[in-house]
């Protein structure tokens, strides 16, 4: 099985992609509506790019302006 690079971002690159702030980013996340950051170190967290683009693709497509 072959494997995708991914990358990583850290909260700025994702908050530069939806129009949240760090708080209203983490409650969304709390409620399971946002996906979960990943653990890259002690005290350091970033999400999967393609889970955030996912999450915008979908946000798209629920408001009937996108397509496949």
């Amino acid at each position: 099985m072959s494997e995708k690079h991914q990358r990583l971002l850290r909260l700025s690159e994702v908050r530069n992609r939806v129009p949240y702030s760090r708080s209203t980013i983490y409650q969304l996340i709390a409620e399971g509506k946002f996906p979960k950051p990943i653990s890259i170190g002690e005290r350091a967290v970033a999400w999967l790019e393609s889970e955030i683009d996912a999450w915008i693709q979908a946000r798209i497509v629920s408001s009937g302006r996108g397509g496949a």
